[in-house]
């Protein structure tokens, strides 16, 4: 299972949400760059990097920002927020991003999806993120009313290669995982997927571990490892 450290974006600070609520924002550094760094010195092969600004306002916000990071890691750098037309989806590919995550445009412009997965395969994720078993939109400020499994499998079809699932109901509290709900969700595609939301120690990861299904890719740590609740370094030794 695939580690990745998370670096949420507002404003060129490196911060963190509460359930994804615009206004809940905690800074966590100032430096993006050298808290990717960090992340790196750490073990991490992989970043999960999203641009809370493009999320909120459907445009990248924290452009220089992500550059500079791809720029100054190894890592491998996955980028998702306000990626909404086939020119930023190539902009960021061109400049180093390895994957890049397709939020609301998944949704609501089925015909950049098809484009962006028939030029770029193998880069094209989609975030499906639920709150109360619904699926969240535009910053998680919508939802909508699609079955989950007809969903991830039309996504199947048109050729996605990642799946990153977030239960908006448990991010950012560091209240545990939902492992029940994670394990219904990762039953349902035939996509790999990449887990998010609560997970915030080590016994979460080896829960998540124990969920009994090929597609589950990997996790997403976020809060977790900047208060400590997870020691980063521990995490990717234990499970990659």
């Amino acid at each position: 299972m695939k580690i990745f450290p998370a670096i949420d974006l507002s404003k060129g600070k490196c911060v963190r949400l509460l359930k994804g609520e615009k206004g809940s924002e905690t800074v966590f550094s100032e430096n993006p760059v050298d808290q990717a760094l960090k992340w790196e010195a750490c073990g991490a092969g992989h970043l999960h990097v999203v641009d809370l600004d493009g999320a909120f306002t459907g445009k990248p916000g924290n452009l220089q920002v992500i550059k500079d990071i791809v720029s100054s890691t190894k890592s491998k750098v996955q980028v998702g927020g306000g990626i909404r037309d086939m020119e930023s989806i190539a902009s960021y590919l061109d400049f180093g991003v390895s994957r890049i995550i397709l939020g609301t445009s998944a949704f609501r412009d089925p015909d950049l999806l098809i484009e962006a997965c028939s030029k770029f395969p193998g880069r094209i994720a989609v975030g499906v993120d639920t709150r109360e078993g619904k699926i969240a939109i535009k910053g998680w400020t919508e939802t909508i009313n699609s079955e989950t499994k007809e969903i991830l499998d039309k996504f199947y079809d048109i050729g996605v290669s990642m799946i990153v699932h977030t239960d908006i109901d448990r991010d950012g509290t560091l209240s545990g995982i939902n492992t029940e709900s994670v394990d219904n969700f990762v039953k349902l595609s035939k996509i790999p997927v990449i887990a998010s939301g609560g997970i915030s120690t080590l016994d979460d990861l080896e829960k998540l571990c124990g969920i009994e299904s090929e597609c589950l890719y990997g996790a997403i740590l976020g809060i977790s490892i900047y208060t400590g609740s997870i020691d980063l370094k521990t995490a990717v030794k234990r499970f990659e």
